[in-house]
């Protein structure tokens, strides 16, 4: 995971350092706005290697700025439901554990295209494309009933002192590694669709409210079967009052992914730079 995240930050600084470095054009600038929406999923400590297991509907919505025909910059809003379950993943089924959140994500993402193009190109009408940006996301782990999972008992970061009501409470804002392929098609002059695979790595570990050991409760306590539904770390007594067990691997973070169809209507602006602003508007119509 730690080299794949290496990784992904030098794309990114990849991506940035073309677009600082591509050749400036003076043609018209064309923005697109447009909605998505498809299949979004979870991996993490309740399902470490299932793409897709318990998929659910995503939708968003989308702005797409073009520097040029190979470099665009779209600002978008992700509305996500990730579910995750033991059961169904069948990776630790012994723990019982599960969660249904509604991911809030806002990104800022650079596009390069391996073709020219543009939506209304004659000449080039698809692309395939990579992206990968920063994004902001607000989370909130649920159990099944709509308890919210980060004000009840969950896990701990064992630190030789177990709080004896369980963790300080983590936040729910965190941030993101967007990034992926996808590819482009002009339907027509204004109409433009895409389909793309986006995947983020969170810098956080609490998507699924998962993150370490199992905190201290006592036997007959209320919110003990949401941290340990099935008594996994429990003692005779009922109570885990002296026990260290596992529950999550805290060393590695959350992902989510999104397997998503958008289309945008384009819109063209004239140039700053052009005395005949009219001329500029058409100057894409060669391509």
């Amino acid at each position: 995971m730690k080299n794949c995240k290496k990784h992904f930050i030098v794309a990114l600084a990849v991506l940035f350092l073309g677009q600082i470095l591509a050749p400036k054009m003076t043609r018209a600038q064309i923005v697109e706005v447009g909605a998505s929406a498809g299949l979004s999923y979870y991996m993490g400590d309740i399902n470490p290697n299932k793409p897709f297991n318990q998929s659910q509907l995503g939708f968003g919505v989308l702005v797409r700025y073009y520097s040029n025909t190979r470099w665009a910059f779209r600002l978008a809003y992700s509305n996500l439901q990730l579910n995750g379950s033991d059961e169904k993943s069948d990776y630790r089924p012994e723990r019982g554990l599960s969660f249904k959140n509604n991911v809030h994500d806002l990104a800022f993402i650079a596009e390069f295209n391996f073709f020219d193009y543009f939506t209304g190109s004659k000449r080039n009408a698809v692309s395939p494309y990579i992206f990968g940006g920063v994004s902001a996301l607000l989370f909130n782990p649920k159990a099944d009933d709509g308890t919210e999972l980060c004000n009840v008992l969950t896990d701990v970061d064992y630190d030789g002192t177990i709080p004896a009501n369980g963790e300080d409470k983590y936040s729910k804002i965190a941030m993101s590694i967007p990034f992926g392929v996808g590819v482009k098609y002009s339907l027509g002059p204004k109409l433009g669709i895409a389909l793309e695979w986006r995947w983020d790595y969170a810098f956080t570990d609490w998507l699924d409210d998962c993150h370490a050991y199992y905190p201290l409760y006592q036997s007959g306590d209320g919110y003990a079967h949401y941290s340990d539904p099935t008594g996994f770390a429990a003692d005779e007594n009922g109570a885990n009052s002296n026990q260290y067990v596992q529950r999550g691997n805290k060393s590695t973070n959350d992902w989510y992914g999104y397997l998503n169809f958008s289309i945008v209507y384009k819109f063209v602006l004239p140039g700053s730079n052009d005395c005949n602003r009219g001329a500029n508007k058409n100057s894409y119509k060669n391509y």
